[in-house]
């Protein structure tokens, strides 16, 4: 956060319009581009509803971030309700 209370590139956030955790990508118009932390497709949040992220909504972001990412790399992410790990 600056001096003038403006989030910073770079910032992690929550945005109370979709109750999401995201970094800081950049300002358009009177949006936020905001992205997952993991990367992904950006989405535009109103300002006046995004704050820093507390830590342990952080925390939580990135351990589903981290799961998802484990989900993929075992190919099972598009299958609702796969086992996790199994006999292979």
């Amino acid at each position: 956060m600056t001096d003038d209370g403006a989030l910073s590139v770079g910032a992690a956030v929550h945005d109370g319009g979709s109750g999401r955790v995201g970094l800081v990508m950049g300002h358009e118009g009177p949006y936020l581009q905001l992205r997952p932390l993991g990367g992904g497709r950006e989405w535009d949040a109103d300002p006046a509803r995004v704050r820093p992220a507390a830590p342990a909504e952080l925390l939580s972001a990135r351990v589903a971030e981290a799961n998802a990412r484990s989900r993929t790399d075992l190919g099972l992410s598009d299958i609702r309700g796969a086992p996790q790990g199994g006999a292979r």
